[in-house]
């Protein structure tokens, strides 16, 4: 069931890689959830492990450094099931909102190349990234990763959430709220 599009409602969303490449590196862990009217809907949620492949369906490794920075190993992902499996599905779930991410081009590029492979479309209503956000609020700031972000609107990580789809996400959407009230975006619409 497809949603309909909402102008007040957004997925914000968070990818786990095996890389930076989209083309040649794969989605292990996808979470999102949604704002709904300025609040964040925490039961709202979309969380899964990817097992990661190429496009060709090989399963591929999760480089040693790329395991330093998440914590996801292959091992974790050996019984996840496969971006052509979860893609449909979260697609389903942004349905005709609006998409949020903190550097939305890195994470919706993912989307974007596994959706083609898999002969899916991804389009969503209007992507919307939280760095962009951050520059327009604070721009006196050098500093816009997500850290200095949270840091900068009293917000924190839950123990071990940094560098986990979900633990960014929940920090991203709150932030993603604070930019919205701070920057008056409905008003600018």
């Amino acid at each position: 069931m497809q949603r309909t599009a909402d102008s007040n409602e957004y997925v914000i969303f968070d990818l786990e890689t095996t890389g930076l490449s989209p083309e040649r590196d794969a989605i292990v862990e996808i979470g999102a959830l949604r704002v709904r009217g300025g609040q964040v809907q925490a039961h709202e949620v979309f969380q899964t492990l990817v097992k990661p492949q190429d496009a060709h369906g090989r399963t591929l490794s999760i480089p040693w450094y790329t395991q330093r920075v998440h914590g996801i190993s292959d091992r974790m992902v050996k019984d996840a099931p496969g971006l052509n499996e979860v893609l449909p599905q979260f697609l389903e779930f942004v349905g005709g909102a609006a998409v949020v991410a903190h550097n939305v081009a890195f994470d919706s590029g993912f989307i974007r190349a596994g959706a083609a492979r898999h002969g899916l479309i991804w389009k969503p209503l209007r992507e919307l990234c939280t760095v962009q956000l951050s520059r327009r609020a604070f721009p006196h700031e050098r500093g816009h990763k997500l850290d200095a972000l949270a840091s900068r609107l009293g917000l924190e990580f839950e123990a071990g959430g940094r560098h986990r789809s979900m633990g960014d996400v929940r920090v991203t959407a709150e932030a993603f709220v604070l930019l919205q009230e701070r920057l008056e975006l409905a008003g600018r619409r």
